[in-house]
Formats: C-alpha cells, structure tokens, sequence
C-alpha cells in the first residue's frame, strides 16, 4: 500500500467517525428541565479552585453588620447558564461566614418569593440569572414588598438580563442587557466615576484594567446617571475599548464609524440606587471564574452587598445630580489583572 492510498484511507475513516460522533450528539437526549440543564453545565468547584476564592475574601467586612444579617442568593436560569455560577455561590457563601457580615442561604426555585420566607432576609442577591419571568404575581409583590420595607436587592453579571416582561423590576435593576461587545477573553480598561465613594474603595479610588465580560444595556431600557449613581464605568478613552465597537460583525454593521464616536459612549458597570423604599447594588463584574479570585472585586461585592444591607452607608445620589464627583481613568497600559 503506497503513502497516499494510506493517507486516503485515514481520511475517509476520520470523516466517517467525524460523521458518527455527531450523529450521536444529535441523537443523545437534550436536558430539558432545569434540574438537568444545570446538571450538565455546572461543575462543583475542585479544592484548589475553592483556595484561590477563600484567599482572595477580605478578612474583615468596611463595617460591622448592624445585627445579624441573612442574604437570599438566587440563581435559577431561564436562559444562557453561566459556568461561573457554582463559583459566585461559593464565595457568597464563604464571604458570608470568613468576614461576618452575613449568612448565605442558596436557592433556585420560584418558590422561596413568598412573604413568610422573605421576612428572614436582608437582601435578595441574583446570582447571574437569566431570563427570569417571574409568572406568579404574588411572587413579584413580595419582591416589591421586601424593597418597601426598606430591605435591599443586589446583583452581579447577568442579574440584568432578566424581568423583560416586568417593567417595574427592569428599572429597579438599571436595565437589560443588549449584547457584550466586550468579550470573556478580554482585559479591558475600567474608570472610577466615583474615586471617593466608599463602594469604589476597593480599587483604591484608581481606574484599572480587568479581564471579564461586559455588557451593554438596551437603551430603551437603561436608567441612566439621572437614577444611578454610577461607581465603575467601561474607560472608553482608551482604543482598546474602543475596538469592539469598531468592527462589523457578521450581517451587522459597527457600533461606531469612528473611535471618537465610541469614545462617548457610556457603559456602566458597577451602580447603587434606592428603589421602592429600598436599596440596589449591581455589578456586572463576575462572567469569569477569575474574578472571584481578585481580592478588589470580592471587596466591592461584599462592600455593595453591604450597603444593600443597610449597614454601609453610602451616597446614592444619582451621578447627574451629584456634586462635584471625581474619577479616575485606567492607566495607559494593560498591566496584569489585579489579585
């Protein structure tokens, strides 16, 4: 058998098996309900993945709880399945009992949004859920009830691509989410709008550069400086951030005709409110794993938290309606994320 009767047969063998390997992926079953789709895309944390979180929690929450605090963590999906979920929930739960400042309970069913439940926590934290609608009624009430009370509600990543048929929770989180430009992959640059701002302390009142995914918000939708107070923003001085929204993609033109036109651009990242009574943070920090391994992003989650809380106190006057606020841009070069 010469060499390229050989190299024919190992062709028409791997494209056979190329042919039978996706034959069986399309005959295998797709999870359907909830229980399987998590199942199937959520991995539990290994014990160094757990060392790399706990090392990277403050030791100490800004300020001692009040009274003893307990924090609802959902994390149920109705659309795309964030693998960085497990980790969030981890370091929730783990900041929760290392600094002092709360107690964590976890869920993912509906059911937990009734008035009697709700009476034992502070906060209502949603943990990169998707698509929540939220059909029963008296379900949304009691959310809205918990704020009124004067309780908060928080937020981190895709907590703010959810309540698209529920406008009164689509503003109480700031808006929903329109694409991310700014891919997983990316490092990108990061203003402080707020450099005094006790929930910016943990970037030390610097702009800095971050790898993580980053949205941008519907603008039908998106509340604005006039009803957020805006702490960490996309610094779209700078071309890297620039870039995405440069190129065409696919069928679809670009964001921009110019760098200057996507230098104005506002992206918010990181915002605290009132709302109906009560308080809001959210941060769309925490798409990548990594990110609960920075020792500054797990401080501005457990400082926003705080002021969720009741415990920090912090300026929620919108930024349009703000006096005299400082920021700081991120440094001209990408050094390595910060830890």
């Amino acid at each position: 058998m010469n060499r390229s009767t050989r190299l024919w047969i190992t062709s028409a063998a791997l494209s056979v098996l190329a042919v039978t390997a996706s034959t069986l992926a399309q005959d295998k079953p797709q999870p359907q309900t909830w229980e399987e789709k998590k199942a199937a895309r959520l991995k539990p944390l290994t014990d160094p993945e757990k060392e790399a979180v706990i090392a990277a929690i403050p030791e100490a929450p800004a300020i001692p709880p009040k009274s003893a605090r307990k924090i609802l963590v959902f994390w149920l999906c109705e659309g795309f399945i964030h693998t960085s979920i497990p980790t969030a929930n981890f370091a929730l739960e783990t900041m929760g009992k290392k600094t002092g400042a709360f107690e964590a309970t976890l869920a993912d069913d509906y059911s937990v949004f009734t008035p009697e439940n709700l009476k034992q926590y502070d906060v209502i934290l949603f943990n990169s859920t998707t698509r929540l609608k939220f059909p029963n009624q008296e379900h949304r009430k009691a959310i809205m009830d918990f704020l009124a009370a004067g309780k908060g509600i928080a937020g981190i990543h895709a907590a703010s691509d959810n309540f698209d048929n529920w406008p009164e929770a689509l503003a109480m989180m700031g808006g929903i989410f329109n694409g991310h430009p700014w891919g997983a992959g990316g490092t990108w640059a990061f203003r402080v709008d707020d450099a005094g701002h006790p929930i910016s302390q943990a970037f030390g009142g610097k702009g800095f550069w971050h790898k993580d995914e980053i949205y941008q918000y519907n603008p039908a939708t998106y509340q604005g400086k006039d009803n957020l107070r805006i702490l960490v923003s996309l610094d779209m001085s700078k071309s890297q951030n620039q870039a995405p929204l440069l190129q065409p993609k696919k069928d679809k033109p670009a964001e921009a005709s110019s760098p200057e036109e996507a230098a104005k651009r506002e992206v918010a990242v990181s915002w605290i409110r009132e709302f109906g009574g009560g308080r809001v943070f959210y941060s769309n920090f925490g798409h990548n794993e990594s990110t609960y391994t920075s020792k500054p992003m797990l401080k501005h989650f457990l400082d926003g938290i705080q002021y969720a809380l009741g415990d920090l106190t912090a300026e929620s006057t919108p930024t349009a309606k703000a006096a005299s606020l400082t920021s700081a841009l991120a440094p001209e070069q990408s050094p390595a994320p910060a830890k």
